[in-house]
């Protein structure tokens, strides 16, 4: 079993790897090794107010900014930012008056996000390299937090949730796109460092998921949309048998693209 530590470094080796080749990727993965995720868990922004083509990387699972109801002059934070494609569409809300600010924790991304942003001309639309388990942001400055098939790469969720918290207003909220498992999925598969920076095999059983929201204080929890992950059947059958998924499918278990919001409580 690889140590968070080592789980970090893949996943920063990855994403690393994309932002230096410019590739058009699908959730995590690159498209040499985990070339049958392409398509099949991204959402389309191209429609956004705000998206910016060479800010989309295709690396998410949802559209949280879509339903993170941001407001002009808001301080919004994109966890897991990438090349900066929901804080350019969040800044298209925001406005001049707002501020919007990327936090991840691959150079390479925080480099191409940067230059994204200054070929847009945004003063009010920052990068920051940092880790989402310990955050370098200020206590209670974020009105609205958004986050798009990140937190499945954040080997303690609770930390990363109780830092959530932490940065934001009191009232305010987040909308977090992600994926979930219902069921429990082979060992083989949960143990696949390729597939955890595949978004895969980190991903936690929706109802710890959600208990880790709860856990970590939030409240008025709500499912803001769901949809299955329809996986290829050859990467299935690495790990199941035909009747096996079979009956995964009959039960609606399996991997889910989930996009849950939750507010800190206004004191």
């Amino acid at each position: 079993m690889k140590t968070a530590d080592e789980l970090k470094q893949i996943v920063k080796e990855k994403y690393g790897e994309i932002a230096s080749k410019n590739d058009q990727q699908c959730c995590c993965g690159s498209k040499n090794d985990l070339s049958e995720f392409y398509s099949v868990m991204a959402d389309d922004y191209t429609k956004m107010e705000g998206y910016n083509a060479d800010a989309d990387l295709k690396l998410g699972c949802g559209l949280p900014t879509e339903y993170a109801m941001i407001k002009p002059g808001d301080t919004v934070v994109d966890l897991g930012s990438g090349a900066g494609n929901d804080c350019f569409v969040a800044r298209s809300i925001t406005g001049s008056d707002g501020k919007v600010i990327g936090l991840d924790m691959t150079e390479n991304m925080i480099e191409k996000a940067r230059t994204n942003a200054e070929k847009l001309g945004f003063d009010n639309v920052k990068f920051i390299l940092g880790d989402i388990e310990s955050m370098p942001l200020a206590d209670q400055m974020a009105d609205v937090v958004v986050s798009n098939c990140v937190m499945n790469l954040v080997p303690d969720k609770t930390k990363a949730f109780a830092e959530t918290y932490r940065i934001l207003k009191p009232g305010g909220h987040f909308s977090i796109s992600d994926i979930v498992l219902r069921g429990d999925l082979p060992t083989e598969l949960q143990q696949d460092a390729a597939m955890y920076a595949g978004c895969v095999s980190g991903a936690l059983p929706q109802i710890d998921y959600l208990q880790n929201i709860e856990n970590a204080g939030f409240i008025n929890i709500k499912m803001q949309k769901e949809k299955p992950i329809s996986l290829p059947e050859e990467v299935w059958l690495r790990y199941l048998k035909k009747e096996e998924i079979a009956n995964y499918k009959s039960k609606h278990l399996g991997i889910y693209s989930i996009t849950v919001y939750a507010e800190k409580q206004d004191v």
